[in-house]
């Protein structure tokens, strides 16, 4: 009987430069050596799935204390060259004033324009898609992108980060109507001094 082993990988999105960006680590082990990969590995046999996610991402990159949210799990028999392998997949929006570090078994933590991602090892790059594509979804119905704002942002700052994540321009005018129906947000009694008309501060609604 063939032994079946469980992985997970993690999906890590910020914003810079106005930009979605994947956080990769470059592998050092076989396979798919000096190939990028999503930050991720096995599960131990004391550890539960969700402790696994968030100790692979630690130590991989340097990233912890940010809220994961299991997105999928991925089984194709051919997926791992090693054997049977399954892994379940995590996704997260965290801010760009992440710091990186490389573990032991990474060559190199970075991030990277989901537009220009470099060949990714193992079947991370339809991982990757299947968590763009979540997010993209959810933008219409949740506060999604509540991890890349501050506690209290404007309008312009929301519509933003819905552009980075959609890839595309939206209407200034639409998007605020659509925000404002949906109860996203809600406004605050406070104004971001900035220029001669201030814009106004708004929160995610609970």
């Amino acid at each position: 009987m063939t032994k079946l082993l469980v992985t997970v990988d993690v999906v890590v999105f910020t914003i810079r430069d106005r930009q979605l960006h994947l956080l990769l680590i470059r592998r050092l082990a076989k396979p798919f050596a000096n190939r990028y990969a999503l930050p991720g590995g096995f599960i131990l046999e004391d550890e539960s799935v969700d402790a696994a996610a968030a100790r692979e991402l630690r130590e991989e990159t340097g990233v912890e204390k940010v809220y994961l949210e299991q997105l999928y799990t991925f089984g194709d028999p051919p997926r791992d060259p090693r054997g049977r392998v399954i892994t379940v997949a995590y996704y997260a929006l965290v801010p760009n004033s992440q710091v990186l570090s490389a573990g032991t078994d990474a060559a190199d933590a970075a991030w990277f324009p989901v537009t220009e991602l470099p060949p990714l090892a193992f079947d991370h790059r339809q991982i990757v898609d299947y968590a763009h594509e979540r997010i993209r979804n959810k933008l219409d119905y949740t506060n999604v992108g509540f991890e890349l704002l501050p506690d209290k942002f404007t309008l312009t700052e929301l519509q933003l980060v819905h552009e980075a994540i959609l890839g595309q321009k939206l209407d200034k005018r639409n998007f605020r109507r659509k925000i404002i129906q949906k109860g996203i947000v809600k406004p605050t009694k406070e104004w971001q001094h900035t220029g001669r008309k201030p814009p106004q501060l708004y929160r995610f609604s609970e």
